[in-house]
């Protein structure tokens, strides 16, 4: 069994062993020896279950197993644990006294690694209830992966009337009122009796436990909430919160859970609500608030991004086009936030139409940009947790073409994403390089695609779908004509040949949907539904660009619409100016008054009610 297995026979010659590998033998010997007396002689009962088989199987169960629960070994061995939820031999699905909260936090700790200890409703074989104190211990191999569990139960009679034990007939009982015809449901949760039909629903045969974890665990959340309409039953089912995250977990990634639950400072989400809400964007709300500190010198042209809960900005445009080189941390997790000028070493040379994006969590990096006198194509990165904190440039090998106004994006974590922008003598361009800034001697590599959307910049590009990139809007050439765009392309850096398509928009031949207004300088947004948020930027002739607009490039029929959403709305938002907080968050920084930026005043656009603590 993995780190306890491959224990060597007492007999077997040591005298010739260096010393520190008779240490070691005689470790694991001791560890093998200590387990085999745990197994054969504990006053508890023990199962181990095997890690690397589909469903977890027992391989093992003491003779103390045996004794309390009524089942022989030769009965179990093969099976999942979980038959001990169930009461009596005939029981197809869990008991509804066995606490489901329980069984899923068992799950988790099982696929995370983690010991478990609690308490559950246990069944003898012949049906009498136990109160189970668990403790589950994964065994790791020295690859750390899991390869057995070990569980320790402590059993005692549960006082507990259940009445006669549950049977394939109650179960029948239960499910009876539950008919399929031509594939419609006729049960309703408000009807207690429906006219039986010509065959029983095999799917609400099924135990509570598959139906749950095997079934609405894998459909959308959209699906799941039909589902709960269906029956009684169901209804019941898909109101188990623990079902319900991992529904979201399903449809958005763990990664997207787990930075909702970081975003929420450890306060319990209501995953049904937030699944609706992320879903129908039923929640959406502006709002204004105000910070302290101040970011001087005067500036525009800055760019900006989140580092969790930080806000980032560097350089920018001064008065008479001076560059800028300051950096300025905002820090949301405090009280009265307050923006502060940060002293690092080595800072990147003044600049400004740059980008600002957040890789590997906590590192800053900068790219491109220009000054009057050149433009940049260099890349300057920042851990913003070293203490001090410096810039430091990385020379990738095969840089792209230096450029100002171009889009950017984060890939993996790790991978810095360029597009576009304008090159020297102000020429657009339309290529796409790739960086991972985690590698000790980065490359560029630009991705060769048969033909390309046209030239442009100030055009955003968001990333859905794990590799999925989205092109939007933009100052676009056509000929020798530039024109604000309201197109749409995307790109599958996963292909073997990746190639750009083109997704929506006002030109498209026979097009139907409305998609957002021709702009630049706007912001995108990737919800965690792979969803795309745009608003805000520069339009032509209209003050309408606080109008957001939301489509799914996955979609088998993309098309776009408008969101509603309540709140004092901010009369502009750019790009380079606003950041995305968590999952469910964008901060823009501040309006204009005249030709001055206001930063100490933040819109906050909400995703979600309840989610974090931030504006």
């Amino acid at each position: 069994m993995a780190r306890y297995s491959g224990c060597v026979e007492e007999s077997a010659p040591i005298m010739h062993m260096q010393p520190h590998i008779l240490s070691s033998f005689a470790a694991e010997w001791e560890t093998n020896m200590r387990l085999r007396m745990l197994l054969h002689s504990s006053p508890c009962s023990l199962v181990v279950t095997d890690a690397l088989e589909l469903d977890h199987p027992i391989i093992y169960v003491n003779s103390i197993f045996e004794e309390v629960t009524g089942y022989k070994a030769e009965e179990i061995l093969g099976r999942n644990c979980r038959f001990l939820q169930k009461r009596g031999l005939f029981a197809q699905r869990r008991h509804p006294l066995v606490d489901a909260s329980t069984v899923s936090e068992i799950k988790r700790c099982i696929r995370e690694g983690i010991v478990f200890q609690g308490e559950l409703l246990n069944f003898r074989k012949d049906g009498t209830p136990l109160r189970n104190k668990l403790c589950l211990t994964p065994v790791l191999d020295d690859n750390g992966t899991i390869t057995h569990v070990i569980g320790m139960q402590l059993f005692a009679e549960a006082n507990i009337d259940l009445g006669p034990s549950y049977s394939l007939a109650q179960k029948d009982q239960d499910t009876a009122s539950a008919y399929w015809t031509n594939g419609i449901c006729k049960a309703y949760s408000e009807v207690q009796e429906v006219e039986a039909s010509a065959s029983s629903c095999g799917f609400l045969q099924l135990s509570d436990e598959v139906i749950s974890y095997n079934i609405l665990a894998l459909v959308t959340p959209s699906d799941v909430s039909s589902l709960g309409l269906v029956c009684r039953r169901l209804n019941r089912l898909t109101k188990n919160d623990d079902i319900w995250k991992s529904v979201c977990e399903n449809a958005w990634g763990r990664e997207a859970t787990e930075t909702l639950e970081a975003g929420a400072g450890g306060r319990r989400l209501e995953w049904s609500r937030l699944a609706r809400e992320l879903t129908t964007l039923e929640a959406v709300t502006w709002r204004k608030w105000k910070v302290g500190g101040a970011v001087e010198p005067f500036r525009c042209n800055f760019s900006t991004c989140a580092v969790g809960n930080k806000l980032v900005l560097f350089g920018g445009e001064g008065v008479n086009m001076q560059p800028m080189d300051d950096t300025f941390v905002l820090d949301l997790d405090v009280p009265h936030p307050e923006w502060t000028r940060i002293d690092v070493r080595s800072p990147p040379p003044g600049r400004w139409g740059h980008s600002l994006s957040c890789l590997n969590g906590s590192w800053v990096v900068v790219f491109g940009g220009e000054r009057r006198d050149r433009l940049f194509n260099d890349v300057f990165v920042m851990d913003l947790n070293e203490q001090p904190p410096s810039w430091r440039e990385i020379r990738g090998a095969a840089p792209p073409l230096p450029r100002v106004w171009h889009s950017a994006c984060t890939l993996e974590g790790t991978k810095l994403v360029i597009s576009g922008g304008s090159g020297v003598s102000g020429v657009l361009l339309s290529d796409i390089y790739i960086l991972d800034v985690s590698i000790g001697k980065p490359i560029w590599q630009e991705i060769q695609v048969s033909w390309s959307p046209p030239s442009r910049l100030g055009h955003t590009l968001t990333v859905y779908g794990g590799q999925k990139l989205l092109m939007f809007g933009g100052l676009a050439k056509s000929g020798s004509n530039r024109f604000r765009s309201s197109d749409a392309f995307t790109i599958d850096l996963s292909e073997r040949q990746p190639k750009w398509k083109y997704l929506v928009g006002s030109s498209r031949p026979g097009s139907l949907d409305m998609p957002p207004p021709p702009r630049l300088d706007h912001v995108a947004i990737t919800l965690t539904c792979g969803r795309v948020l745009i608003f805000g930027g520069s339009m032509a002739g209209s003050d309408s660009t606080s109008e957001i607009f939301v489509v799914d490039p996955a979609a088998e029929n993309p098309a776009w619409r408008m969101v509603n959403a309540a709140g004092e709305q901010p009369k502009y938002a750019w790009g380079r100016g606003t950041c995305v907080i968590g999952a469910t968050k964008a901060i823009v920084l501040g309006g204009q008054a005249g030709e001055e930026w206001v930063l100490n005043e933040l819109y906050s656009l909400s995703l979600a009610n309840k989610v974090d603590q931030l504006g």
